[in-house]
């Protein structure tokens, strides 16, 4: 069984900044992309940042040079630093880890979320 536990979000002004964490327990298989997915309200989850087993990044169009995403293997925990924050990043982000064998995937798991709220 794989949980994942977000923590980090908040309020902030405009050009803040703010670091996500999310830990993993549990075990997640070895070929895996870890993600930061976002959702404002009345729109659809779209994908902030991406990070392989790999270790190929991979950002939204929109954040790119402003957030950053890592991970720590002991404990096994993913970050994203988010710089120069904008109104249009508020919404609530959530931790995804899938494990992939080619083109299958090998279990998806979602965290709870994090609420970010970036004011004007």
């Amino acid at each position: 069984q794989v949980t994942l536990r977000e923590s980090g979000g908040g309020s902030v002004q405009t050009g803040g900044s703010l670091k996500l964490s999310c830990q993993i327990y549990g075990h997640v298989f070895s070929s895996n992309i870890m993600s930061w997915y976002r959702q404002a309200p009345g729109k659809e989850r779209e994908m902030v940042a991406s990070y392989s087993s790999g270790g190929y990044e991979n950002y939204l169009d929109s954040v790119k040079g402003r957030f950053e995403i890592s991970k720590q293997s002991y404990p096994n925990t993913l970050f994203l630093q988010m710089n120069n924050l904008k109104p249009e990043d508020s919404g609530v982000y959530y931790c995804n880890a899938r494990g992939v064998h080619g083109s299958a995937r090998v279990g998806d798991y979602w965290g709870t979320g994090t609420t970010v709220t970036v004011s004007s």
